[in-house]
């Protein structure tokens, strides 16, 4: 399946901002969590531990932050600058997720852009692009039953 190339409306993404981030950055940081737990997410968690952390979702107007401890991240916001920031629109990061792109491939084409530590983020899109995205609720579904 291959997404359509859809730039959410800037009516939207100027709707979206408006709303609190409490929701999303609690979803994002507990689905991270879950799948950390479960050996899913094979993130080396003292690497990421006192990093600041933003997702910014470009055409829906959704920013996230949150942090990492060396245990799990951690659902907080912050007020200064991230030491990491991934941005790129919505239908790219389900590009990525649904493996149709990978994160390199974003990156050079200009759609997925990584500021801040750049160490930080060459691991945190490794780290992205081993997780089996497709795959994931199969894995999770035989976890379960055993």
């Amino acid at each position: 399946m291959n997404l359509p190339n859809i730039i959410l409306p800037s009516w939207f993404g100027s709707v979206i901002s408006l709303l609190p981030s409490k929701p999303p950055r609690f979803i994002l940081v507990n689905a991270l969590n879950y799948l950390l737990k479960r050996d899913l997410l094979p993130a080396d968690m003292s690497y990421f531990s006192g990093q600041k952390f933003e997702i910014d979702v470009l055409d829906a107007g959704l920013r996230i932050r949150f942090s990492a401890n060396e245990e799990q991240f951690i659902d907080s916001a912050f007020s200064d600058e991230p030491d990491l920031r991934l941005s790129a629109n919505s239908v790219d990061f389900m590009r990525m997720i649904l493996r149709e792109e990978d994160p390199d491939t974003l990156f050079f084409n200009r759609k997925l852009h990584i500021e801040g530590d750049t160490e930080l983020g060459l691991v945190t899109k490794n780290l992205l692009d081993s997780v089996e995205w497709p795959n994931l609720h199969e894995k999770l579904w035989r976890r379960q039953k055993a």
